[in-house]
């Protein structure tokens, strides 16, 4: 019998988390992980493990291929938590396209279903604006209302936007790339520490994922979405949701409306979460986690180590 514990939080990356070869050293010993590859495999009708482990043809930093990748990558590592332990989080939340994984693992989405939608959203954010149009950059060491007043004073008829509020003095913009190029600058001379252009060619989260947004809101309408089993918070109003139309709304809002990620955090620890485990690829999220919220207990969760790092940490308590 599962233990739910309402001090914890399992939170699930993004996109920017995935590497070649990941989860390689999880899947000798947990078959579970290879299971679940080749379910999004059936689903894709391509060798998404093959891409993932591999990545011969450079197709992992494909959006389309990404975005199932990921996905499946956390629920592989959800269910390898599982099966190894019965503590269950009381909370979840995922950063961008991490929430669909959530989703999945609070049991509000099918697998199958979130596969075919995280495939299709990463097609329909690519049509959306054609590479070379738009832009992401990271501004560090500003404050939040200096950047979205930077993007507001450079604009210039043009989209820019912040966009991910990932923790105190690192916020993500995107937009047309000529006005990311003037916010930058004009963040600089409001005091950033930093302006970085980072390397990818869809802006997510800005007003010029409208188009993709509606298109996306469609495919939603004929997915069953159920009550998740787990509190999960959402990225676009750092609330949860029972609704299922209140949830297809929000998914698709959050193709052009910011992640609010720092205070997605902050309102889990003011509900009394004093543990968060990230779940999947990487530590991205182990790092802004740690800055957000310095007095409370972090892990990530992504190998055979952190997992009998983590099992220790539980067993201890």
């Amino acid at each position: 019998m599962s233990l739910q514990a309402y001090n914890l939080a399992f939170v699930f990356p993004g996109q920017g988390s995935q590497s070649v070869g990941m989860l390689d050293n999880l899947a000798i010993r947990h078959p579970e992980v290879r299971r679940v590859f080749e379910q999004a495999s059936d689903v894709l009708g391509r060798d998404l493990w093959a891409i993932a482990a591999k990545d011969l043809g450079h197709e992992l930093d494909q959006t389309c291929n990404t975005q199932p990748a990921m996905l499946a990558a956390g629920v592989a590592v959800w269910e390898v938590w599982c099966g190894q332990s019965d503590v269950r989080p009381a909370w979840m939340a995922g950063h961008s396209l991490g929430e669909y994984t959530a989703l999945v693992c609070s049991e509000a989405l099918s697998f199958e279903d979130g596969i075919r939608l995280v495939e299709a959203r990463g097609r329909l954010m690519q049509a959306a604006v054609p590479e070379g149009v738009g832009a992401m950059a990271a501004i560090l060491g500003l404050d939040d209302h200096r950047v979205i007043e930077a993007c507001a004073e450079s604009a210039d008829d043009e989209v820019v936007s912040a966009v991910n509020f990932n923790t105190e003095g690192q916020v993500v913009i995107a937009g047309n790339i000529a006005a990311v190029g003037r916010a930058m600058r004009a963040a600089k001379a409001l005091g950033a520490k930093r302006a970085v252009l980072l390397p990818v060619s869809v802006p997510s989260h800005c007003a010029l994922m409208q188009p993709a947004a509606e298109k996306l809101g469609e495919q939603l309408q004929s997915i069953a979405i159920n009550i998740p089993k787990t509190m999960l918070i959402h990225n676009v109003d750092v609330a949860s949701h029972s609704s299922p139309d209140v949830i297809r709304n929000v998914l698709k809002e959050q193709l052009y409306k910011s992640v609010r990620w720092a205070d997605t955090i902050r309102f889990m620890r003011d509900q009394g979460v004093t543990r968060f485990v990230e779940c999947g690829p990487g530590k991205v999220l182990l790092g802004l986690n740690k800055r957000i919220a310095k007095d409370l207990e972090h892990h990530a969760l992504y190998n055979s180590e952190t997992l009998n790092d983590l099992m220790e940490a539980f067993n201890d308590n």
